[in-house]
């Protein structure tokens, strides 16, 4: 705690987690291998999908692709497709990618971000749409990372066949996807992504897998008549690579930082064992008792979805919200409680005491984020339990929880990963 604190200080373990490695060493390189074995040739205006994650190397990615397709004659543009996210406007999705390094300047394509829609058909839940600046082009390379769903499970999850489904349809599809009871959205996601595949537009895909790391380590060039099935053996091989925490019972999590960069839900439902959703079973594992989320990640431009999850929060992180883009995207989902504010504590450093004083010093485990937890830090009796993993190596020797105007110390220097010495 800080110097003027009466309580002894909260000893953590540092833990390192031997994740998957395996970083792609030549990308620009890759994106022209894996779109030459498509086998087809561009025509045309060729739009390009942007969404609102922050991934690995996606600049490059983006423009790579653009290379080859200007190589191969056709003439590349970027369309933001993110739903309703970031106030859905046209502004604010364009500002989204900017924000993520998706400039003009560096992919060397223009931007054309627009909230107008063309309807084109019905599926059971609803009305499917699609992008005008998408549908007015010769094709739509849909390039986004293959990852578990927030939400629901299923063979197609969130990669190719969302990112048409939701991104490209802007806030009508998302409307008529997210219509849909959770349990079923695994189904009308392949309904409105067969519907969309049979309409001709797609020219093929571009999937991306990242290593337990968030370091590229796949790319795989999809046919558009395949993206519905390639994309459930793509869902099964990022389980291989995907981080988790790496106990299965903890009494606190202490998440330093939440954000529509670091997973769709600002907290990855799949690390915290809690989905907020209403009717709607939570995963079977993790079991967390309390969970205090510190901070909300400055490209997520006040969109706060999902800090509904946690139980305390800083003032702070309160302040950042931007409520109408907050209450825009979660009243899209229908998912309500994943904008629900919880205990609001003035800083960093009175959540971890106010904690303390109610739960105890056991069973607590600090991360930089849902996204990142090759680095984590734990308490004596997790570090204990911990010793025997296979896939961690913990400290010997223990460092205080300590505060610098109020702000928590343990992450403010990135640990390096195999990925990034």
């Amino acid at each position: 705690m800080s110097s003027d604190s009466k309580a002894d200080p909260l000893n953590v373990f540092r833990v390192d987690q031997e994740l998957v490695s395996n970083p792609l060493q030549d990308i620009e390189g890759e994106v022209f291998r894996q779109l030459d074995s498509l086998g087809v040739r561009p025509l045309g205006r060729i739009a390009i999908t942007a969404g609102s994650r922050g991934i690995a190397n996606i600049v490059r990615i983006t423009k790579a692709a653009g290379d080859w397709l200007r190589r191969n004659g056709a003439e590349p543009f970027l369309v933001p497709c993110m739903g309703s996210h970031n106030g859905a406007t046209a502004e604010g999705q364009r500002a989204m990618i900017e924000s993520l390094g998706l400039t003009e300047s560096a992919t060397g394509m223009e931007i054309r971000s627009s909230m107008d829609v063309v309807k084109i058909g019905t599926v059971s839940s609803g009305d499917v749409w699609m992008d005008r600046n998408c549908f007015e082009a010769d094709g739509v390379l849909v390039l986004n990372r293959i990852k578990l769903h927030t939400c629901f499970s299923g063979p197609v999850q969130s990669g190719l066949t969302k990112m048409m489904v939701v991104g490209m349809g802007k806030i009508r599809s998302a409307s008529t996807f997210h219509s849909a009871p959770t349990a079923q959205m695994k189904d009308m996601l392949l309904e409105m992504g067969a519907l969309l595949v049979g309409y001709g537009k797609i020219f093929g895909g571009l999937a991306i897998l990242e290593d337990g790391f968030d370091q590229t380590a796949e790319l795989h060039a999809v046919a558009t008549n395949d993206i519905l099935s390639r994309e459930a053996a793509l869902i099964d091989r990022h389980r291989h690579y995907f981080p988790a925490l790496p106990c299965d019972d903890l009494q606190v999590l202490v998440v330093s930082e939440i954000g529509k960069t670091f997973s769709g839900s600002g907290m990855d439902t799949n690390v915290i064992g809690r989905r907020g959703i209403n009717g709607y079973e939570d995963l079977d594992r993790p079991r967390i008792q309390v969970i205090a989320a510190l901070a909300l990640s400055e490209a997520s431009h006040g969109n706060a979805i999902g800090v509904g999850l946690a139980d305390f929060i800083t003032r702070p992180l309160r302040d950042a919200i931007d409520e109408r883009k907050t209450f825009l995207n979660v009243y899209t989902t229908g998912e309500m409680r994943r904008m629900a504010i919880p205990c609001t504590l003035e800083n960093e450093e009175e959540v971890v005491k106010k904690i303390r004083e109610r739960f105890g010093d056991r069973g607590w485990m600090f991360i930089p984020n849902t996204l990142h937890l090759e680095t984590l830090y734990c308490s004596e009796d997790i570090a204990d339990e911990l010793r025997s993993h296979p896939q961690c190596k913990v400290s010997e020797t223990p460092v205080p929880v300590e505060f610098t105007q109020g702000k928590l110390t343990l992450f403010s220097t990135p640990a390096k990963s195999p990925a990034n010495p």
